[in-house]
């Protein structure tokens, strides 16, 4: 069997976007840097995100049944390096709206894609959560990229 370590090696070659998952449940608010999205179907318009069994942001998902998928703009590297530590993380200074189902939705965002779970499905570690997208908005720029364990562009820089 692949070691842990094997498995992040490898899989550091694939190319992804890069999102922070934004959830609020009892006046709490809270969120997550995230490269496991992808969209599932167009009609009901749904997507997964792939969470840490173990993170606060999947516990609050789960109590409340909804969640923001925020698309990161190339700009906003340092939000994406702020949202990937395990320490809390704060709203105060950065600017966002809050979205009708009361999920963070950060300005400078590419899209914002609020959404309403409808499955969870247990993967090892990590849960699969299913969301159907319920609003959407965002505004035009390049995407940020992680790859080989690096923030990017689409030109490499």
């Amino acid at each position: 069997m692949v070691s842990p370590e094997e498995y992040r090696d490898a899989v550091r070659h694939f190319a992804s976007g890069v999102t922070i998952i934004t959830a609020a449940a009892e006046g709490e608010v809270n969120g997550m840097t995230a490269s496991s999205f992808a969209s599932v179907s167009l009609e009901p318009p749904l997507i997964l995100v792939v969470l840490d069994k173990a993170s606060r942001t999947n516990a609050m998902i789960q109590k409340v049944g909804s969640f923001a998928v925020n698309i990161l703009a190339r700009e906003q590297e340092e939000i994406a390096r702020t949202f990937a530590r395990s320490t809390d993380k704060t709203f105060d200074e950065l600017p966002h709206q809050v979205g009708p189902m009361g999920a963070p939705l950060l300005d400078g965002s590419l899209v914002w894609l609020e959404c309403r779970t409808t499955e969870v499905f247990g993967a090892g570690d990590h849960d699969i959560v299913i969301g159907e997208v319920l609003t959407t908005g965002g505004s035009e720029g390049e995407p940020l990229v992680y790859h080989d364990r690096s923030y990017r562009g689409l030109d490499n820089s």
